[in-house]
């Protein structure tokens, strides 16, 4: 029987299972995503060693909102949707997120519970760094962490001025 792998910090969910992949390969899956023109291939090799692969099903809930797992996601394959509650408990599409894009990197950065759920609309691949493995590449290697800071405030920054674009034209009715 296979060993089954268990990271810590990883929100466990219905339809959400690691997947074991050797650096090398997990190499090649960033490098198939947005974070390859922002690191070098060394530093991508150097990553890899603290990321984990996992796959989604279908619907399968990968953001839990409220929740205080810090993780992030790089998206491999497929395409997930952002959800956000609204005052009625609803949950509302605010988002959808196609491959190679980031999303759940707020979590760690602030620590704060989850301000949406994000669920697999399709069956996807999932490269992940944990809030665990982060700390630990901080330490190892904290020049690469600092980069990776850097990369996460400018994609915070860019998702607020759109968001602030977004919330002008709906306050003027456009």
């Amino acid at each position: 029987m296979g060993k089954v792998e268990v990271v810590t910090g990883m929100l466990e969910e219905q339809g959400l299972v690691v997947q074991g992949h050797k650096p090398s390969e997990i190499t090649n899956f960033v490098e198939s995503t947005k974070w390859a023109d922002a690191l070098s291939a060394k530093e991508i090799e150097t990553l890899s060693n603290y990321l984990h692969v996992y796959r989604a099903e279908k619907d399968a809930v990968i953001v839990r909102e409220g929740r205080r797992e810090a993780y992030l996601c790089l998206l491999v394959e497929g395409r997930v949707n952002v959800m956000k509650q609204g005052a009625n408990r609803t949950a509302k599409q605010i988002g959808t997120i196609g491959k190679g894009n980031t999303f759940g990197e707020m979590s760690l950065i602030d620590g704060e519970p989850r301000s949406a759920s994000v669920v697999a609309e399709e069956p996807s691949l999932l490269v992940v760094l944990t809030g665990e493995g982060f700390a630990r590449l901080s330490l190892e290697v904290p020049r690469l962490a600092l980069k990776i800071l850097l990369k996460l405030s400018k994609l915070l920054s860019q998702r607020l001025r759109q968001t602030s674009g977004v919330l002008v034209d709906y306050l003027s009715g456009e």
